[in-house]
């Protein structure tokens, strides 16, 4: 080996150990560096010590000899920034950097205005239908007199029993359309968030809400042109653009895009609290202002200006939480597994080769001959992805490179443990304020108050006790984190017992023999508040941060299925057992849910996660790619 040739090997190495201790000036910088040929740094290096006007020591420090340390090593010893976050928005001014408290204003404010609206706007649906039927009555029995419908006044005349069928008739078709559009776009509107950024989506969703109220206006101004029927139009445009359950998801990507793993399960908290302090609120202060002005509609016009205030916050002052290379990186990426695109095919091809040879193709272009080793992953993917519908959920069952079956496992389990409670919240909501109206004779006060303490409960624990216990437990917040690592202890040990404070909270329903036992026991079913923002930080920490929008429209999709499957089902296992004088028995079956939930959440493992390489060059294996197919394979 001549002496130019040992140079240039010298260089090499010392050019890759600077690299490997220096620490970088900013993630993108390290990117770009990472990509540079390393001929171009050999010839860069060759150049510097075969100049003669260059020190020695100049040369050993340039070329990153470790014997000469720099200024910059001996100023700073801090470890570099892992977590990827972090790196993207080092340097930024505050008022360009993502966090949670950019959304705390506009958020509280939509989720006020939405919690105040739900009472008022079942109360004018009522006065639509009554101000419609009664008429109708009596041109079929010419007989039949009835007081003038005023708009919000008590009309006792609609407290009859056709007047409340047609409503609650009417409220379940509402809920059906919203739900099921819901489920439908939710998880599209996650994965675009991951490939065009947070913002734009959150007001998207917040828009469809802003649309519903505008024409429950229109509808209400002039009930004589437009039918109380056009209202489904309002739940249709809701569920289209996501609801509040997709905006609810985005919103928490964007917090996940912004907050290191550790904090995560706190910051959700913070957004979970915003949406029970509008619960608990809006209604009160909803029943004053109508009060206080004698219209109904005061509050919708109110409302509405909340929904304009939240889409031009989040367009034109919360900054963006996705970075535009992490927007082109997750584009670029769009066909992983989850995104569904002509799997069917692939799936149905698979199995006519198997037909024919008895063997299908494994993701390293081998064979797999084991029909129950290639069953619970590609019936998974064929049956979710070819029904189109359920294409969302395969973001449950991620393949390729970094994924395993212990990955695969924790993310099944824990989404089906926050489906799960947050369908049992969903359902019990309207089954408590009847079974206390029943059992205890309360009226509307005494409902309005036992909704207040529940949900000041639920956001004392979610913004006071569990914020507490994460620094007890993690220690103070620091700047230089690693990365995710998956779901740590304190995170299964916070589900478990947010889940048994539940099941006590319930079992204490069907217990209760007055009404202030029934609000001691919502109290400590408040506690379970924390379960929720604990299992949402938890899924996040199981994916790469460009799944992040996809993962939580995909809990969306859930959680809209949830929404429209749990109360049919309490509400008719109340309806069936209170005629039987056992109106207790709905609680035990809501305690037996949560007891199966809380069995799942034993099958969890900590420190399970996605290993993903964060290189932008790194495309993850697709179930596509795994199960590809010929067309000589589809022909049959």
């Amino acid at each position: 080996m001549d002496t130019n040739q040992a140079l240039e090997a010298d260089a090499r190495v010392a050019t890759e150990r600077s690299s490997s201790s220096s620490r970088p000036p900013s993630y993108k910088a390290r990117k770009k560096d990472n990509h540079a040929p390393p001929s171009s740094v050999a010839k860069e290096s060759q150049e510097t010590l075969n100049d003669e006007n260059t020190p020695l020591l100049a040369r050993l420090h340039e070329i990153g000899d470790d014997s000469a340390p720099s200024e910059s090593e001996e100023a700073d010893d801090r470890p570099t920034p892992t977590w990827s976050g972090e790196r993207d928005f080092e340097g930024v001014p505050w008022w360009k950097k993502p966090s949670v408290f950019w959304l705390i204003p506009p958020f509280l404010t939509f989720m006020l205005a939405f919690g105040g609206t739900v009472v008022p706007k079942l109360n004018l649906i009522l006065t639509l239908i009554c101000q419609e039927y009664l008429p109708e009555r009596a041109a079929l029995d010419p007989s039949y007199q009835f007081m003038p419908v005023i708009f919000g006044e008590e009309n006792p005349q609609c407290q009859i029993p056709e007047v409340q069928a047609l409503a609650a008739r009417f409220t379940l078709y509402g809920s059906l359309i919203a739900g099921i559009l819901a489920a439908i776009t939710s998880p599209k509107l996650g994965a675009l968030s991951d490939r065009y950024g947070r913002r734009k989506i959150m007001a998207f969703t917040g828009l469809g809400t802003l649309l519903s109220e505008v024409i429950t206006i229109v509808v209400a101004t002039f009930p004589v042109t437009f039918s109380y029927r056009w209202l489904l139009v309002g739940y249709a445009l809701d569920g289209l653009c996501g609801s509040f359950i997709a905006g609810l998801a985005i919103t928490n990507a964007y917090v996940a895009d912004c907050t290191e793993p550790s904090r995560r399960a706190v910051n959700f908290a913070y957004v979970h609290g915003c949406l029970f302090t509008g619960i608990a609120v809006g209604p009160i202060a909803a029943g004053y202002v109508v009060k206080a002005t004698g219209q109904l509609l005061t509050i919708f016009y109110i409302a509405v200006g909340a929904y304009i205030f939240f889409i031009l916050f989040i367009l034109f002052i919360a900054p963006e939480s996705l970075t535009e290379e992490r927007q082109l990186n997750a584009r670029q990426k769009s066909e992983f597994v989850g995104s569904g695109e002509g799997t069917l095919l692939t799936w149905v091809g698979s199995m006519r080769r198997f037909s024919r040879t008895g063997t299908f193709s494994n993701s390293t272009g081998g064979e797999l001959t084991d029909l129950d080793t290639w069953t619970w992953s590609s019936l998974f993917h064929g049956l979710s992805r070819g029904g189109g519908f359920f294409t969302p959920l395969t973001v449950f069952w991620p393949s390729g490179p970094g994924s395993s079956a212990a990955v695969r496992r924790n993310l099944v389990f824990l989404a089906a443990v926050d489906t799960t409670m947050f369908g049992v919240a969903m359902g019990s909501m309207t089954i408590v304020l009847l079974y206390s109206e029943y059992m205890f004779g309360w009226g509307t006060f005494e409902s309005s108050r036992f909704l207040s303490i529940v949900n000041t409960c639920r956001v004392c624990i979610l913004i006071l006790v569990l914020p507490v216990i994460t620094r007890l437990v993690r220690g103070p917040h620091s700047k230089y984190t690693p990365r995710s690592s998956g779901s740590d202890s304190l995170d299964l040990a916070l589900i478990r017992v947010a889940i048994a404070f539940d099941l006590l909270g319930y079992i204490g329903y069907a217990a209760s023999q007055n009404g202030n036992m029934l609000i001691a026991s919502g109290a400590i079913a408040a506690i379970g508040g924390m379960g929720s923002p604990t299992l949402q930080s938890a899924l996040t920490k199981h994916v790469p941060p460009d799944r992040t929008g996809q993962l939580l429209g995909a809990v969306g999709f859930l959680h809209s299925l949830a929404r429209v499957v749990a109360p049919t089902v309490f509400n008719l296992i109340y309806a069936a057992t209170v005629v039987r004088g056992a109106p207790q028995a709905v609680f035990i079956c809501l305690a037996g849910t949560f007891g199966v939930a809380f069995l799942l959440s034993w099958f969890i493992r900590p420190h399970v996660y996605y290993d993903e390489p964060e290189s932008s060059d790194t495309r993850p294996t697709t179930a596509a790619d795994e199960e590809a197919t010929g067309p000589e394979d589809l022909a049959g």
